[in-house]
């Protein structure tokens, strides 16, 4: 029986590295790499948990179509319990071009496909049947979705006793980015935007600021991830700043996911959100040491004894 349900974007990710430049028009460039990995906020957090010994549930939309195919067949091939993805023949699966440069940072193209039109009817709610956590991933990326309908299941799930989380993508044509996410804020147990989504919703670049505009909103533990800065926690007891592991850059495609993932297995632990930032912080490091969103995950005991031997 799965613990966690992730509800969200599913995405099939091309990537190709190294792309440092794009070439003009009419013209060729060369690169060494392309490979095709799942992708989305709510597949990659959902594989992250199942290799770190967490049982999975996804739920969300792709197309019929052959991404589609190549994404259930990856969730399926992790582990993780893909019977609640919903397939629609009238949309295409999300789909990523993610250019990586030779420093492993990134530039995206994407699609809104099955994503964009995912909805709460989409939900089969006997999916939170038996789990202790909704997790809500991708939010700014499923147009339907947010906002209201988000906050209905939320609503749903913490009936059901479950504790609740969200984590956002950037998305350049949203106008109203706290409008998207203040009727969810309230139904919350954890809110984990990253830094880019963090500043348009409160409109600071200021992480303590954020925390507090975001914490009079939001009842649960709220934390801003950094990138390579780490991880800004707020809760009730502890504000500040978790630093972030060093180690060596390959691609960071899919870190925040990742760090969501080792976030919540803290959480499924029963540690204190402090704990869960640093498990978080460790799973990130694991994952940008290798290409792919959740290719360098390792299992749990891995993950802990690189937290006991980096301090």
């Amino acid at each position: 029986m799965a613990e966690v349900v992730s509800v969200g974007i599913l995405v099939a990710d091309v990537m190709g590295k190294p792309i440092d430049y794009i070439p003009e028009e009419d013209r060729l460039a060369l690169f060494d790499r392309m490979e095709l990995h799942i992708g989305g906020c709510a597949a990659n957090t959902g594989i992250a948990l199942k290799k770190l010994g967490t049982e999975v549930r996804v739920v969300g939309k792709v197309g019929q179509d052959g991404f589609g195919d190549f994404v259930l067949n990856e969730l399926k091939g992790a582990g993780v319990d893909a019977s609640y993805v919903v397939r629609d023949p009238e949309v295409s699966t999300s789909f990523t071009f993610a250019m990586i440069t030779s420093t492993g940072h990134r530039r995206f193209l994407h699609t809104l496909g099955a994503n964009g039109t995912f909805c709460l009817d989409d939900v089969d709610l006997t999916a939170l049947d038996g789990a202790r956590l909704l997790h809500v991933a991708g939010t700014f990326l499923m147009p339907t979705f947010d906002g209201e309908q988000t906050a209905e299941l939320l609503r749903i799930a913490k009936s059901k006793g479950m504790a609740t989380s969200m984590d956002t993508a950037f998305n350049d044509q949203v106008e109203d980015w706290m409008g998207r996410v203040s009727p969810c804020l309230p139904h919350l147990d954890y809110f984990l935007p990253s830094f880019e989504e963090a500043e348009r919703i409160t409109g600071t670049s200021d992480p303590e600021e954020m925390g507090r505009v975001l914490k009079d909103i939001c009842p649960g533990v709220v934390g801003i991830k950094l990138g390579p800065e780490g991880f800004w926690l707020k809760t009730g007891d502890f504000e500040g700043r978790i630093p972030a592991y060093e180690v060596e850059v390959v691609d960071t495609s899919g870190a925040g996911d990742c760090f969501v993932a080792g976030f919540l297995r803290g959480v499924l632990e029963g540690w204190d959100a402090e704990r869960c930032a640093r498990l978080g912080n460790a799973v990130a490091a694991f994952c940008i040491q290798a290409i792919g969103c959740t290719t360098g995950v390792r299992p749990l005991g891995d993950v802990l004894r690189f937290m006991e031997e980096n301090g």
